[in-house]
């Protein structure tokens, strides 16, 4: 659905983007991630060509964004940084001017997507009466006027309480599901990105430094809890004994591989010491993404 190829985008003396090769397959929710500055809305920017690179190539719905804009965004539909609408005007009203950037949009797609995000009992309001929660579904419901295939979101959640970002996640998950759209997000709140996303992407510095799935998020392998009385006297006992790589100093081991738990118990209470609480902890999304962006090299001047 969206393919970049050795993408690059310079301001001035700045490279904002770096030979950046990505895929989103149809169907998929992926996830874009990175820290303020790392490339994301650069990126995407490109991708919706409001943004001209300066090398590589941008397809999206087969089609490439600098030569045959009108065509590759024909399916596609986004919330890209700060929605803008006419405060004095109804929530209807405004979706009636937005829907004339495009093409002329019967009453019938205003009401449902209207219904869509939930916005049926206000749509007749004026959008300054609007919470910052009613302005977000406002705006997914412009994105969704043109009967998208693909549907762009740079940080949809921003700015809302926990139980709009609750009610976004469980809009998200419906268009997708109910729908079969293809979804691109770019967030910062992880928690939501490991609930709603497949696929995800890491951006540092410009530089994709991640390409991979929720799945294999997980399944890299995570912290061991190990609590006993003397801890660093049990890590010299298991690095002796070659049974972790690594530890925190305080309470977490890093086991080596193919080394299996009850080895770890196994050896400290043959040695003599006491262990009160021995369990894997699943690495989370979170865990991940910190232990990455943290080991990431600076850009080079």
């Amino acid at each position: 659905m969206i393919t970049l190829t050795h993408l690059q985008k310079q301001f001035g003396h700045r490279l904002a983007v770096k030979d950046l090769t990505l895929s989103v397959p149809a169907g998929e929710i992926f996830g874009l991630l990175g820290h303020n500055g790392a490339g994301k809305s650069t990126t995407i920017g490109m991708m919706l060509g409001q943004v001209w690179p300066t090398a590589g190539h941008v397809r999206v719905c087969g089609h490439d964004v600098t030569t045959q804009r009108a065509r590759a965004l024909r399916q596609v539909g986004a919330i890209f940084e700060a929605p803008a609408f006419y405060d004095y005007l109804s929530g209807w009203r405004n979706l009636e001017i937005l829907s004339h950037y495009t093409a002329s949009t019967p009453k019938s797609r205003i009401q449902e997507v209207v219904d869509w995000v939930g916005l049926t009992g206000r749509v007749h309001s004026p959008v300054r009466t609007y919470s910052h929660g009613m302005r977000a579904r406002l705006a997914l419901a412009q994105a969704l006027l043109p009967q998208p295939a693909l549907l762009i979101l740079d940080e949809p959640g921003s700015g809302l309480d926990p139980e709009g970002i609750a009610e976004m996640r469980q809009t998200i998950l419906r268009l997708h599901r109910e729908l079969g759209l293809t979804i691109l997000l770019s967030s910062h709140l992880l928690t939501e990105v490991e609930q709603l996303c497949s696929h995800i992407a890491v951006l540092q510095h410009g530089e994709k430094v991640f390409d991979g799935t929720i799945a294999d998020v997980r399944a890299t392998r995570g912290r061991v809890a190990l609590r006993t009385r003397n801890f660093p006297a049990a890590v010299a006992l298991l690095r002796e004994k070659n049974l972790i790589s690594d530890s925190d100093g305080k309470e977490y081991i890093h086991l080596k591989a193919d080394v299996p738990v009850d080895a770890i118990a196994r050896a400290l209470v043959q040695a003599g010491h006491e262990v009160s609480g021995l369990w894997a902890r699943e690495q989370t999304l979170e865990d991940f993404y910190l232990q990455l962006v943290q080991a990431a090299p600076p850009p080079a001047n």
